[in-house]
């Protein structure tokens, strides 16, 4: 298993109603095509060796013959493949008839899995020819291909990799479905086995109950269900097959296609962990659970897959949706949190008057923007709010002017002051050379606009709003007691690549047309702290991206670190993915391995970061999300960035 991924597949053979034999070789076709792909484990469709619809036919004992000969068929044709495959089809138990999942790898039958709930309504008819698993014992042996193999619906399958479980069509659908408890005891990733038919909306119901589900099981979930080929006298299968990962569709079928697919993806076992260690709630409810639904464990070999290029998309902007609809609907969102939060912090404090810098940039831009909506929602006076655009040494025309063209037309109150003068007596005061352009040089000039910021807003009254974003945040680009600091940071949670669409989003929906112009003419700005001068043409000379890196990449990198907690090696081979064409390889460990160097090195500006409302899935606060020690040692990260 490289990097925690399963390779799987959810399979919808060509079938015959009845026809075993014919069955019986589209299904062991498609265990050739799989695991020619590097599949690991594949999952069929409910009943797949007889077909579902059979109705009365099951009572045939020529049909359930011919099915375990099918079944004993498949077992020895693939005995040389190291694939797990799992199929459908009636096993006779003590005199019942059973619906039942068959588990087999090279030649073994290594379990089988009956139905728990057997509906019997509206279409559904199971009950009268199957009866459920809760009529034999929960853990029992029975002879299946002349072999003894173990029967039950707490069967679990261990393999060095991972743990699975199995659950049947309307399993699912019970208010505490198998899989819970299965996920409980230590399954990974599910498999369902479905005869699913179709009604108007029940698909898209399926799909959120399947999302749910592996949600709430923190696992994977790999689902296929009956296609073309069964009776459609009264219904019709479409052949569904999904795989889910923790709430998120990977892949899906054709629905309706007349043709057997085979629809594949990689789950990736090492994130679902990671989420189980760091979720409480599942935690405690093992513990509640653990005397509850004993398991039996069944161990195998999961052979690691031949083929790891992911089928599955890698998103280079995580933080960012796909889709217009999507994207608008995420930036309202995270708008009017931002807005919430700042909304409460007033009222809570009785203020009335808001201080923010004003640079002409992207992140104070959104600040200012946050307070406007704020303020109009409050009903108070926009003149409250006071930019203060505050020009320094490499202060372009393009970002004085932005900014001043911004604060007048969405009306507020704006204030002029030059950081010049006083940044040249504080130089002369402790004997800093002003041609030399270092770190000092640039922190005098931030701590001066901080100061600047704090003296005024005691003089009016007001609350300084931080502009600073998550990005900024987690490589520690802020100057300590300077632009880190504030007395409520609105921005905090809100990383580089986001804050760009945040702003286009108001631009295209909140403002007027003069305002408008401003923002996008802002968005198309580089960024840059702007404290080295500019060049000759009067440009901006100080880009931080050529500094720290691209914000793309390094918002990939902290989505994926702190999200999931994945180690560099596994975040560099995403990134190759997700970047390929964009980034090569050496750029790629270059920057991430800064991304390490800084994020350990800067931690002690973030154990003392200002409030802010949290807006997503990764924050920073000390108070909230990460709680790290600030002399942590970047040792084990950084050596493995080495070895790339």
């Amino acid at each position: 298993m490289r990097f925690g991924f399963v390779k799987v597949a959810a399979a919808v053979p060509a079938v015959k109603v009845a026809d075993c034999k014919f069955n019986a070789q589209q299904t062991e076709k498609q265990i050739v095509i799989a695991d020619g792909k590097g599949i690991q484990i594949i999952v069929f469709p409910e009943l797949n060796l007889t077909g579902y619809s059979c109705g009365d036919l099951f009572a045939q004992s020529l049909l359930l013959e011919q099915a375990e000969l099918a079944l004993m068929q498949i077992v020895n044709n693939t005995r040389q493949l190291d694939i797990i495959s799992i199929v459908g089809m009636p096993v006779v138990v003590n005199s019942t008839l059973m619906n039942c999942a068959v588990v087999f790898q090279k030649g073994k039958i290594l379990g089988i899995v009956p139905k728990t709930y057997l509906p019997n309504y509206k279409e559904f008819y199971e009950k009268r020819w199957f009866t459920s698993a809760v009529a034999h014992p929960d853990s029992m042996n029975v002879r299946l291909c002349g072999q003894v193999v173990p029967m039950g619906t707490n069967l679990l399958f261990d393999t060095p990799d991972v743990c699975f479980g199995i659950e049947l069509c309307e399993d699912v659908w019970a208010p505490v479905p198998p899989s819970s408890a299965l996920a409980l005891k230590g399954a990974e990733i599910i498999f369902n086995l479905s005869a699913d038919t179709e009604n108007i909306s029940k698909h898209q119901y399926l799909r959120s109950l399947l999302a749910q589900q592996s949600a709430r099981c923190l696992a994977g979930y790999v689902f296929s269900s009956c296609g073309f080929g069964e009776s459609t006298t009264d219904v019709v299968f479409a052949g569904n097959a999904l795989i889910y990962e923790n709430g998120s569709l990977l892949a899906a079928s054709d629905r309706f296609s007349f043709e057997e697919q085979l629809v594949v993806s990689e789950i990736d076992v090492e994130r679902l962990r990671g989420e189980r260690l760091t979720n409480t709630t599942f935690s405690s409810s093992v513990r509640m659970y653990r005397d509850q639904h004993p398991m039996q464990h069944i161990s195998t070999a999961l052979v690691a897959s031949r083929d790891l290029t992911l089928t599955r998309s890698v998103e280079p902007h995580p933080f960012v949706p796909s889709g217009e609809r999507q994207l608008d609907e995420r930036c309202e969102e995270i708008f009017s949190i931002q807005v919430a939060g700042l909304a409460k912090r007033l009222v809570h404090t009785n203020c009335k008057t808001v201080v923010l810098g004003i640079s002409g940039g992207l992140d104070s831009t959104l600040a200012l923007l946050v307070c406007v909506k704020t303020f109009d929602k409050l009903n108070l006076p926009r003149k409250g709010i006071v930019g203060v655009t505050m020009p320094g040494f490499g202060t372009t025309d393009r970002t004085y002017h932005n900014a001043l063209s911004l604060m007048s037309s969405l009306q507020v109150t704006t204030k002029e002051i030059s950081i010049k003068d006083a940044c040249i007596q504080h130089f002369q005061d402790i004997g800093q050379d002003m041609s030399v352009h270092d770190v000092t040089y640039e922190n005098g000039q931030a701590r001066e606009r901080t100061q600047i910021l704090m003296d005024y807003a005691n003089k009016i009254g007001g609350l300084v709003i931080g502009t600073g974003d998550l990005s900024e945040l987690a490589l520690g680009w802020a100057t300590y007691n300077g632009d880190h600091m504030s007395m409520y940071g609105v921005n905090a949670s809100i990383p580089k690549t986001l804050v760009r669409y945040l702003v286009n989003w108001v631009a295209q929906t909140g403002v007027d047309t003069l305002s408008r112009n401003t923002l996008l003419d802002i968005i198309d700005t580089p960024i840059s702290p702007e404290l080295i001068p500019a060049d000759e043409n009067g440009n901006i000379k100080q880009k931080t991206e050529d500094l720290v890196g691209p914000y793309e990449l390094h918002d990939f990198f902290l989505f994926h670190f702190l999200r999931f907690g994945f180690r560099p090696a596994k975040i560099f081979y995403l990134a190759e993915i997700a970047f390929r064409g964009v980034y090569d390889s050496t750029t790629i460990k270059k920057w991430l391995t800064n991304f390490y160097r800084r994020f350990f090195a800067q931690q002690f500006k973030r154990s003392c970061l200002p409030d802010g409302p949290k807006v997503g899935s990764v924050s920073l606060s000390p108070r909230g999300d990460w709680r790290m020690p600030s002399d942590a040692s970047a040792a084990l990260w950084l050596k493995e960035c080495e070895l790339l």
